[in-house]
Formats: structure tokens, sequence, C-alpha cells
């Protein structure tokens, strides 16, 4: 089977052999993906014209309903997504169920808060601004969706939910989507716009596919398109310094590494609830989709005074985890995606064994539960401790993207919250304690350097939503190494597919041209 790129409203198969889809359990070939041939100029000037006329003319609540029948259509294959999710991201239940249902969940939301933005076309910034005496003349400042296409450049870790929450603003925002997933989990993510496709919801040129090599696609981009990267910080660096996007000063939001941490205050002691919550969300984090989230947790700061009670407690909880081959009701854990990840995640774990004791795990021999390790990609879950975070390099440089967590002990606050700034730049760090003033220092104290900051003392108990997972109504995004870019955050995650200016000139005329308007206040309700 090879996948096939939905450009210019038709389905087109790449030439050549195209790169191969692989079952990380078994190693076997699934699929193949290819762009060669495909020309990707006349795909991004179909969407812009095609796509951007026909979503230009509908107001922001009928793009809204559109969005509601994506939903639909999505959730009523919500079982065949799991069987593909299973079979190329070697996902157990809850990890396909975290990527497929957290994407329509959000697709579900936008269409929701979508809706108060009523029959707008645009979006009108506060009142106007007088700029003559008499007040003949004056400014309007408005904020105009871009003009030009939304390419869209995924993870592998999240062919689902990247595709869903990205699409969702864009095309709410009335700009066309041009979808480059991974290759290596490709089939999903082509699956699901097939399916929107075939439905007939959208007009003709507002969603478009690459399957397989992005090839010349950064080469075609224009000032009026917008790019959403997620994926290394290597590669997010290569997309903001190409010679293109550079010299049409291209917009970009990247969403990159992140050596994200969660923190337990040292009020916290060994068996209380706080505690225990604590113990429970690192396994969740190491666990879920084998450790492949963006957002998991990488460090683990406890009190040096319950260093050992920490490590014996996770150690343990690691121990009654079956790791092995999905399609095993027993099984709580899978692969990484391919063996390219798993020799990523070998190389990864043997620096940060340079200055680090092993806990639980770190073996290459690992024997999954049915399953080859000579042909699957597993990577048993691996707990590694360092007690003098303030000389550690790699603890705070290298990110293991997998089943890993290192637990690093801090002395006081002041040291805690200088070893979480050492990530220089998170998605997310979390915090369990039950003091207040605890509490309110540490996350004055790296709140900057954090997109997000979670807290959970005894009031929250299990209500709260997780560490690694991503809200549609709150931002998702993080300053330095997470790559500086922001996502979701409700309906503040327009303003990155609408660009603002101010129209000076009558009243009369700024009057007559906020007719279409609605108040971008909307936005921050």
């Amino acid at each position: 089977m090879k996948l096939q790129n939905y450009v210019r409203g038709e389905w087109i198969e790449g030439s050549g052999p195209g790169d191969a889809l692989v079952d990380p359990v078994t190693g076997e070939e699934l699929a193949r993906a290819s762009t060669q041939g495909i020309d990707v100029a006349a795909a991004l000037d179909f969407a812009r014209s095609k796509g951007q006329d026909a979503l230009g003319k509908l107001t922001y609540e009928q793009r809204a309903e559109l969005l509601g029948k994506m939903a639909e259509v999505l959730a009523a294959n919500r079982a065949e997504y799991f069987r593909i999710s299973q079979l190329n991201s070697g996902a157990t239940e809850a990890d396909a169920s975290f990527d497929v249902d957290g994407g329509v969940y959000t697709m579900k939301y936008y269409s929701k808060v979508g809706r108060s933005l009523g029959a707008g076309k645009r979006l009108k910034e506060g009142a106007q601004v007088p700029l003559s005496k008499t007040g003949v003349f004056a400014g309007q400042h408005f904020l105009m969706p871009v003009r030009g296409a939304a390419v869209f450049i995924n993870a592998f870790n999240f062919p689902a939910w990247g595709f869903c929450e990205k699409a969702a603003a864009a095309l709410l925002s009335g700009v066309p989507v041009v979808v480059k997933p991974a290759t290596s989990t490709a089939w999903l993510t082509q699956k699901m716009v097939a399916d929107i496709v075939d439905a007939g919801i959208l007009p003709t040129g507002a969603i478009s596919i690459l399957c397989g090599s992005a090839r010349e696609l950064l080469d075609e981009v224009r000032e009026e398109d917008v790019i959403s990267f997620t994926g290394s910080a290597q590669n997010a660096g290569r997309i903001r310094s190409h010679a293109n996007v550079l010299k049409r000063s291209v917009r970009v939001n990247s969403e990159a590494d992140s050596i994200n941490s969660t923190l337990l205050g040292p009020d916290a002691a060994p068996g209380s609830d706080v505690f225990n919550l604590f113990v429970r969300e690192v396994i969740r984090e190491m666990t879920l989709k084998a450790g492949q989230k963006c957002t998991a947790i990488r460090r683990v700061l406890v009190p040096r005074s319950n260093f050992a009670a920490v490590s014996e407690a996770i150690a343990a909880k690691l121990g009654e985890v079956k790791v092995g081959n999905p399609r095993n009701k027993e099984v709580k854990m899978g692969p990484v995606v391919n063996k390219t990840q798993q020799a990523s995640c070998f190389e990864g774990l043997k620096k940060l064994k340079e200055e680090c004791s092993v806990v639980f795990g770190g073996s290459e021999s690992f024997q999954p539960i049915d399953a080859d390790p000579a042909k699957s990609a597993f990577v048993q879950p691996t707990l590694l401790a360092c007690e003098d975070g303030a000389s550690a390099k790699y603890v705070h440089d290298v990110e293991v993207f997998g089943p890993a967590s290192t637990l690093v002990a801090y002395d006081d606050l002041n040291d805690a919250v200088d070893i979480a700034r050492r990530g220089l730049g998170s998605l997310v760090a979390s915090v369990f304690s039950s003091d207040p003033a605890f509490l309110r220092d540490l996350v004055l104290g790296i709140g900057d350097l954090h997109g997000r900051v979670m807290v959970v003392d005894p009031s929250v108990g299990k209500e709260h939503t997780g560490h690694g997972n991503v809200m549609p109504s709150c931002l998702h995004g993080g300053p330095g190494r997470a790559g500086g870019g922001e996502e979701l955050a409700g309906l503040r995650a327009l303003l990155f597919y609408h660009r603002r200016f101010v129209v000076q000139g009558p009243p009369s005329l700024l009057e007559a041209l906020s007719q279409e308007s609605v108040d971008a206040s909307l936005l921050y309700a």
C-alpha cells in the first residue's frame, strides 16, 4: 500500500519507492509514502486561491459548524484510527485514546467556542483612535485572517491530535491547511484527512496533505503563509533559518525539544496524599505513549531528604508495568515508534549514564511480552538518579524521547528553582506540595521559562488534568529550547492565523469596515 497525497482537490500517488512505514512490534512493513512528482508549488497556490476564497466567504460561525461536522466524522471512525495507531505506532488503547480522542475533543472544543464569534469575517481591536483635532481623521486596528496557507509540519508521536489541534484553529480563522505529517506515522493522519474529504465537509482547497518528504515545501512558502512546526529543536532551527523563510519573513510557530520537570515539595512526606499523587504522575508520564510526548516528565526534582524514598516508590511501581505487544490485553506500555527512535533512546541513555546511576531498567536486552527484541522497537522504562544536579550537564540537555526520567536531588527552594531553569525553556513543569508559600515562590521563580506550570495540592487531588495533558482552553508552548511558540489557549490561538493592521481614514469608512468585524476582546474572554 502506498499512501496517496491530496493536493489540488485530487488524490495523487507519489512516484518512486518512497519511505516505509512499519509495525514497531513486528518490524513488518505496513505502507510506503512518497511526495516524489508532486508539484508542491501548485498545491500551495491551489490552497491559497481556491481554498482561501471559499473559506473567506464564510463567517466564523459557519466555519465553526464545519469543525463540528469534521469532529462527528472523526468520532464515527474512532475504531479504525485505534487499529491504525496500534499497527503503526505500537499504541496501547490508552495511548490511542490520548491521541485520537484528544484530537477529536479539541476539534469539538473549537467548534463550540468558535460559534461565539458569530457572523463576523475579521476582528476589530479596540475603539477608534482620534488622529485629528476635529475628529474627521481616525484610526482603527483590525485583525485580518492571513490570505495564504497554513503549512503544518508535524511530529510522529501525535498523528491525530497534532493534526486536529492545528487544523481547528486555522480553519476557524478561514485559512486553508496543508498538512505534512511525519512520514513514519503518516498513515493515521492520511486516513483522517481522507475521511474528511470523502464526507464532503470542506470546500475544495481547504485541506491538503503531503505524505512523505517535505522536499521543496519551504522553498515555495510566501509572506502570506504561516508555518507551524512540531519536532526537534535542530529541525526547528533549520526551518527558521531557511533562506526563503528568512527572505519572505514567513511567520513560524515552533514546538521543539523540552526537558520538562516535575517537583515534589519538601513538605510532602512519604506516604502522604501529595507524595502518592506525585509518584502516580511520574509513572503515567513515563509509560503513556512509551514516554513519547513533548510534555513528558524528563527530570524528577525531589528534596534530598526524600530522595531514597521517592526512588524506591517509583521503582516499585515501574516494576509492575507490563511492557510488550499492545495486542496483549495485559500490556500497559508498548514500543517506541521504530528502530531509529529506539537507537536514539539508547544513545541518549548512554550519555545520561555517564553522570547518573540507574535505579530501574536501562537494559538494551530487555525482553518485552509477546515480541521479538530483534525485530521490535522496545525501550525498557528507565529511572536514573542524579544527586548533584548543579554540576550535571546531560541531565539538563539530553532529551531521551522515550520512557526515561531522571531523579534530581535539590536542597532548598533556590536550588530547586535553579535546577528547573537549567532546562533553558520548557513546555511544562508540575509542582506537588501542600505549602502555599513554597508553591507561590516556586511558580514565580520558574514561570518565565515555562509555558505552563501545573500545581497540585490536597484540594486538587486526582481531579487535575495531568502534567502531560494539553488542554485546548489553555496555552500550549514554551520559551527557549521549547521553541518559543504558542498554540491553543482557546480562541487566542487564532491570533497566529491573523495579521494585525490599522486603517487610518474618515470615521465613516472605519464604521463601514467594522460592520463585518467581531470584537477581538472575545479572544480573551
